[in-house]
């Protein structure tokens, strides 16, 4: 995640089963639902909420995000706070990173881990004061990460969930800050990873899922109508989830609940930068510690197309060179900006050297693919 979700909103397409499926009664629905809905927007059950997956197209809302502006609903992203004189120490220990690097207005990438090293989310962590922290986390993993966090909570810690009263929104693109200093021209956007607070009283971080520029907007729920429209009034494109997908698969950036999962380590999703080893006391890391001196024995592996083929999915095999089936894809789509296939897949660490030769089924076709470095696109 960064500011992503634990489902892929391009699964239903295919009746691959990660897509968790709600009642339309049992669903949740943002503050933005009725601005959505007013612009045409396609929504669909994403994480156990009313979410836009299109307004126009995935393509045409891609291309903006990489070439303009676009702006996305992230409501239902959770928001926790959590304060106390030992509330770092003890982050410290509930997460991967070390959060004691921080300065008050800094944030950075973590994980939260179980027992055996396996991820229950990634999120981000800000430091808001000096023993005041900020973490916004993924939509249907606001429960389970509470009540993970409040399991382990250290007596002077204090850990508010108030993911009920804010709505959120990503500005993503070459053209953010310059819509930022149109609505707020007495403000400044933080530093990349920084955060700030308003004189209004809104969250403004400086994070992103696109790999492009940008920053992400929180604010009490009443005010989301207001805000929406005056960044579409000052220039941002509306987009979905379709196109968040395609644009952070671009960027090799992990889906919770697709290429990161309680089965699998932040070492075989090639994510060790963001765990700092050097902690000796944090939940999991043992298990780290041990893959990262004897090696993993799976890695999630980039995968691209050598020639023109429908879009892979989630879920689709992957066989080797002599058709054999060595895993299948955990994230797979068309992407708009190189017009080829792409995915990723945890596979055995011997198919992981680069330029290794692979094929993706697809629907009982196989398609020649071949390992590569990530991100996929580079500007």
């Amino acid at each position: 995640m960064i500011f992503g979700a634990n489902v892929s909103p391009q699964i239903d397409k295919t009746g691959a089963h990660s897509q968790t499926r709600h009642a339309m009664s049992d669903l949740k629905h943002t503050p933005l639902e009725a601005a959505h809905l007013a612009l045409g927007a396609r929504l669909v059950s994403f994480a156990g909420w009313n979410m836009p997956v299109q307004y126009t197209s995935i393509i045409e809302e891609h291309k903006a995000v990489r070439t303009q502006v676009g702006i996305f609903d992230i409501s239902h992203m959770g928001q926790f706070f959590i304060s106390g004189p030992t509330a770092g120490d003890w982050l410290n220990r509930m997460l991967t990173n070390n959060i004691t690097k921080l300065a008050p207005g800094q944030g950075q990438y973590s994980l939260m881990l179980n027992e055996n090293g396996g991820v229950i989310d990634d999120l981000i962590a800000y430091r808001t004061g000096e023993n005041d922290y900020f973490l916004v986390v993924n939509a249907s993993m606001i429960d389970e990460d509470f009540f993970w966090l409040a399991s382990h909570q250290d007596e002077q810690v204090i850990l508010r969930n108030e993911s009920d009263l804010w709505a959120g929104m990503a500005v993503q693109g070459p053209l953010a800050a310059k819509i930022f200093a149109n609505i707020f021209p007495t403000e400044s956007l933080p530093s990349r990873n920084g955060i700030i607070t308003t004189a209004a009283g809104a969250i403004v971080c400086r994070t992103g899922y696109t790999g492009e520029d940008g920053f992400e907007f929180f604010c009490p729920n009443g005010d989301a109508r207001d805000f929406w429209q005056k960044f579409l009034d000052a220039g941002a494109i509306p987009c979905g989830l379709g196109a968040r997908d395609t644009l952070r698969l671009e960027m090799g950036y992990p889906l919770n609940g697709n290429d990161l999962s309680p089965e699998r380590t932040p070492i075989e999703a090639g994510l060790g930068i963001f765990c700092d080893l050097a902690k000796n006391n944090f939940i999991g890391r043992d298990v780290l510690a041990r893959q990262k001196t004897d090696g993993a024995s799976f890695k999630l592996i980039a995968l691209q197309y050598t020639e023109k083929g429908p879009p892979p999915r989630a879920h689709y095999p992957v066989l080797d060179d002599a058709g054999n089936i060595i895993g299948e894809l955990a994230s797979g789509a068309l992407s708009p900006s190189l017009m080829t296939g792409i995915g990723m897949a945890y596979l055995p660490a011997s198919f992981s050297p680069l330029g290794t030769r692979l094929q993706i089924d697809v629907r009982g076709r196989l398609f020649p693919a071949h390992v590569v470095k990530k991100p996929f696109y580079k500007r």
